[in-house]
């Protein structure tokens, strides 16, 4: 089956905005399929599961970073951005990915790291080789430090990661880095940097990507003078409060220029930001229509499973990105955050309803590898195998993203499901054989099965995808209900108890089995609790 949106990048066809209701799946390579069985995810084991993603039928594949890298940030410490990791593959296993996605009808997202490199970058080597002085270091943050001998750091900022944002070298300047030692920041005032930039980016256009997902997309200027923050406790404010090295004003001329270079390759070639911004109204800057095409909600994400909070997140969502004219994006789970089957509680029933009133709100969708299946976070992997950078730090994230990082299991009885022949980097839990891909396959009750026929009806209903607004009806108290054009009606209840409400129409979908299986309600239903129904009047 191939997706409707598919326009390959050499193809002139006429624009068709596919970007705005499609639905996006993240890979993090090293942990969805091993080809070469050195227990490590790879560029092959992605392409041999091509098929897998577009019979789930998603419309694009985002490829976490997989360029050559220390991997002292499992990759987000890029050593050169034109050059394929070893652990990954080749430059050509890249290109056979972007060839044989296209032949499918998949599109290919790949990450993009502009905030910071690899401390083994080549800039950053020659700079701290050259000391002082050095006009490479003018495209680093490079500083003297406070005190007597300059041994305080420049400023007070923290590392996201734990502990001072700032580290001495041997000659006694300081460089920034927001996140690990290893990740010195760009100085984005310098040209050079931005020249650079703009070539990556031609780089891989020019091989035939469609898009980037931009990381950390809200940290690449930083406030004149880098001022102090005047207090402590900086990572409890990400997300809501001004910050002097978040989302400076400076980063919307970066992404303009970045527009441009996108807008002259044929085949909607698409930008992602992730940006932390205070506000919705800021996140939707990124998205103005010369900036960035999509903006991750992270909003979303972070609203538990109660229906006033997720009404408010809907309704601000959608409320920030419609002066812009920009999709509103919806997402679950990431890399970077624990599996929402155990974030929201509730089990699989809250996760199967979860996705549901995900995948009916008007915008684009994102799915995080594994979620199709149900997987949960891994919360007992012993610390010996842990990979985490933030973990080693004293202070800073909890450090335990590994647990949604564990590979993905395909088939089998025992690990590593075959993820490949040699193990598997993180160890998989023993019970996760009537988890795989292969045992849920042709299950009609199996949540793979679920996202397989809601995919299909989000690609194919009138009702479904693209659009900037809901029709809210009403529901009993803890029960989300709207309408989207089409027909299509979307009833949700959060609660722990059944609750009783009409009928709307001809039961779609249903995330669990109703009483009258048949699809023929009239009059009065119950909508068991974590349920959500798909319904047509």
């Amino acid at each position: 089956m191939t997706s409707p949106h598919n326009v390959t990048p050499d193809n002139a066809a006429p624009a068709t905005d596919w970007w705005r209701d499609a639905v996006i799946y993240q890979v993090y390579p090293r942990s969805f399929a091993d080809a070469d069985g050195d227990g490590m995810g790879d560029l092959a084991g992605v392409r041999s599961r091509l098929p897998y993603l577009r019979d789930l039928g998603v419309d694009a594949v985002w490829l976490s970073p997989f360029y050559a890298s220390p991997q002292a940030d499992a990759g987000y410490d890029v050593a050169d951005y034109r050059t394929i990791d070893p652990m990954f593959g080749t430059l050509p296993d890249a290109e056979a990915v972007i060839t044989e996605a296209h032949r499918l009808g998949l599109r290919i997202i790949v990450d993009l790291v502009p905030n910071h490199c690899s401390d083994q970058h080549e800039w950053f080597r020659r700079g701290l080789a050259e000391g002082p002085g050095s006009v490479l270091r003018e495209r680093f943050h490079f500083r003297k430090g406070r005190g007597q001998n300059g041994e305080e750091p420049p400023n007070d900022w923290e590392s996201l990661f734990g502990g001072p944002a700032w580290t001495r070298v041997p000659d006694g300047e300081w460089y920034l880095h927001l996140f690990a030692p290893e990740q010195p920041d760009f100085n984005w005032d310098h040209p050079a940097v931005q020249d650079e930039f703009r070539s990556i980016l031609r780089f891989w256009l020019d091989l035939g990507v469609d898009g980037f997902r931009v990381d950390v997309a809200h940290g690449l200027v930083k406030a004149p003078g880098l001022p102090d923050m005047g207090h402590g406790e900086q990572l409890k404010l990400l997300g809501n409060q001004v910050l002097p090295f978040f989302d400076q004003d400076g980063v919307h001329d970066i992404y303009r220029s970045w527009r441009t270079v996108l807008d002259e390759y044929p085949g909607e070639r698409i930008a992602v930001a992730e940006a932390w911004a205070p506000t919705a109204e800021r996140t939707s800057l990124y998205v103005r229509p010369d900036e960035l095409h999509q903006a991750f909600n992270f909003h979303y994400l972070n609203t538990g499973w109660d229906a006033a909070a997720l009404r408010e997140a809907i309704d601000s969502s959608l409320d920030a990105m419609r002066p812009v004219a920009a999709p509103t994006t919806w997402v679950l789970s990431n890399h970077d955050v624990v599996r929402h089957r155990t974030r929201l509680g509730g089990g699989l029933d809250r996760v199967r309803a979860a996705t549901l009133l995900m995948l009916a709100l008007p915008g684009s969708a994102y799915l995080y590898q594994g979620e199709e299946l149900g997987l949960p976070e891994v919360t007992d992997l012993p610390d010996e195998v842990r990979q985490d950078p933030s973990f080693f730090r004293d202070s800073g994230q909890e450090g335990l993203r590994d647990g949604c990082r564990v590979p993905l299991p395909w088939s089998g009885e025992a690990p590593p499901y075959g993820f490949g022949d040699g193990g598997s980097w993180l160890p998989q839990p023993g019970d996760w054989a009537a988890l795989t891909v292969e045992a849920q396959t042709g299950d009609p009750d199996s949540t793979l099965e679920l996202y397989r026929t809601a995919l299909a009806l989000r690609r194919d209903h009138p009702g479904l995808g693209a659009g900037e607004s809901v029709e809210w009806l009403d529901a009993p108290d803890g029960v989300l209900a709207f309408r989207r054009p089409g027909g299509l009606i979307c009833t949700v209840n959060t609660t722990g108890a059944p609750a009783r409400l009409p009928a709307p129409g001809r039961l779609l979908l249903s995330s669990r089995q109703l009483e009258d299986s048949d699809g023929d309600f009239t009059g009065d239903f119950e909508l068991p609790a974590d349920t959500a129904v798909w319904w047509e009047d």
